[in-house]
C-alpha cells in the first residue's frame, strides 16, 4: 500500500485497525468527530464491533468490558469528554486492563471552544483521576508520526497490561498530510492468560476488579502498580533532538506546536542565534536525559505551550536549577505563529529582529 492523503482523525482510526484493533465504544465530539465516523464505518468490514454509545462515561466502561477480554480495544474524544471519562480510565488502570485512549485537545477550560490547544497537559501525565498512577502519554507531531505512535500504543497497552493515551490538538486531527501504513515484523503479542475467557476447566477462576477492601492489600498492589511505573519509565522515553550540540538557547515543544518552533529555530539559525529544540514524544515518561545532558551548556530553556504553561513545570524539574527556563505560550485555542515564537527567541538571545 502506497501513500494515501488522509486526514490526521482518520489516521489515527486506520493505523488501530492495521494493528488488529476489532472494537471501538465511544462518543462524537468535535474536533475528534471523524474519527468516530471512520470506526464506524471501517470496523464492521473487517469482523469488529463499533459502538456508539449514549456518552463518554458509558463508553470507557465499555472498553473496560472489552479490554477483560483481552483484545484490543480503543475510544477516543476531547478535552470535555476526556474529563468524562477519569473515573473509567482510574479503574483500568487499577485492574491493570490494557486500552488505547485518544484525547484530541480543544480549548479550555470547561465546553471553551473546538480550536486546537495543549491544555490536557497536566491531566494526561499527572493522572487525571483519583489514585496513585500514571499512565504512557504519546504525543505524535505528523500523521505518519501517527500510524507509528497508534500502533505502538497497543503494543505498549499490552506489554505492561495498562491504558495508553495518544493525544494530540484540534489542528493534527483535522489536517491533511500523505502517510504509508507499512507492513511491519512480527509484533509482540503477549499470551493474556489473565482474561476473562473462561479457564475451560483448567486452573480457577479469572476475576478482573480494581476493588481491594484490605487497606494492606491494596498499599501491596499499589506498589505492584509504582514498580511497573518505574519499568515504564526506564524502557518507554521517546523524544526527538534538533540541532542541540552547539545549542545556546534551547526551545522545548511537542506536537503540532514542535513543527511551528522547528521554523523559527530555522530562522533564528540562519541569522546567526544558536538555537535547538528537544521534542519530548512521550509526555509520560517525560524525558529527562536530553536535558540532563545540555543544562550545563546552554544559557537558558524555552518552553513553547498551546496553554498558559503545563509542560514548563517538567522541564523546570528536569533542568533542576542549572539553567533559566522562561515560557511562551497561547490559549484558548489560539496557535503561536512562527514570527511569535522567532520574536521570543530574540527578546531571550538579546539579539535585534532580523
Amino acid at each position: 500500500m502506497g501513500k494515501v492523503l488522509m486526514k490526521g482523525n482518520e489516521v489515527i482510526a486506520e493505523a488501530a485497525v492495521h494493528v488488529g484493533c476489532k472494537y471501538f465504544f465511544g462518543y462524537p465530539i468535535t474536533p475528534q468527530s471523524e474519527l468516530v465516523a471512520y470506526m464506524a464505518r471501517r470496523l464492521p468490514g473487517v469482523g469488529g464491533i463499533f459502538l456508539q454509545a449514549e456518552s463518554e462515561i458509558a463508553a470507557i466502561n465499555m472498553v473496560y468490558g472489552a479490554a477483560s477480554t483481552g483484545v484490543r480495544v480503543m475510544t477516543s474524544s476531547s478535552s470535555p469528554g476526556f474529563s468524562l471519562k477519569q473515573e473509567g480510565i482510574s479503574y483500568l488502570v487499577g485492574a491493570e486492563l490494557p486500552a488505547v485512549i485518544c484525547n484530541i485537545v480543544r480549548g479550555g477550560p470547561g465546553l471553551g471552544n473546538i480550536q486546537p490547544a495543549q491544555s490536557d497537559y497536566f491531566q494526561v501525565t499527572k493522572g487525571g483521576g483519583h489514585g496513585d498512577y500514571n499512565i504512557p502519554v504519546l504525543a505524535p507531531a505528523s500523521l505518519q508520526e501517527i500510524v507509528e505512535l497508534t500502533e505502538d500504543a497497543f503494543d505498549i497497552a499490552d506489554r505492561y497490561r495498562t491504558p495508553v493515551i495518544l493525544m494530540g490538538d484540534g489542528m493534527l486531527g483535522q489536517m491533511m498530510e500523505p502517510v504509508e501504513f507499512k507492513e511491519r515484523s512480527e509484533r509482540e503479542k503477549p499470551e493474556k492468560a489473565w482474561a476473562t475467557t473462561g479457564t475451560r476447566g483448567d486452573g480457577g477462576p479469572r476475576i478482573i476488579t480494581s476493588l481491594e477492601l484490605d487497606a494492606e492489600g491494596l498499599e501491596k498492589r499499589n506498589w505492584s502498580l509504582q514498580q511497573k511505573f518505574a519499568l515504564i519509565k526506564e524502557n518507554e522515553v521517546r523524544y526527538e533532538s534538533y540541532q542541540t550540540e552547539d545549542a545556546d538557547y534551547i526551545m522545548v515543544a511537542f506536537g503540532t506546536v514542535a513543527r511551528i518552533t522547528m521554523n523559527a529555530i530555522n530562522k533564528a539559525r540562519k541569522n546567526g542565534i544558536k538555537v535547538g529544540l528537544i521534542r519530548p514524544i512521550s509526555l509520560w515518561p517525560f524525558p529527562e536525559k536530553p536535558f540532563i545532558e545540555t543544562r550545563d551548556q546552554v544559557k537558558a530553556y524555552i518552553s513553547v505551550e498551546m496553554s498558559a504553561g503545563q509542560m514548563i513545570e517538567d522541564v523546570r524539574l528536569a533542568v533542576n536549577g542549572h539553567a533559566p527556563v522562561d515560557f511562551y505560550g497561547r490559549t484558548g485555542g489560539v496557535v503561536p505563529t512562527q514570527e511569535e515564537i522567532y520574536e521570543k527567541i530574540i527578546t531571550i538571545a538579546g539579539g535585534v529582529s532580523v
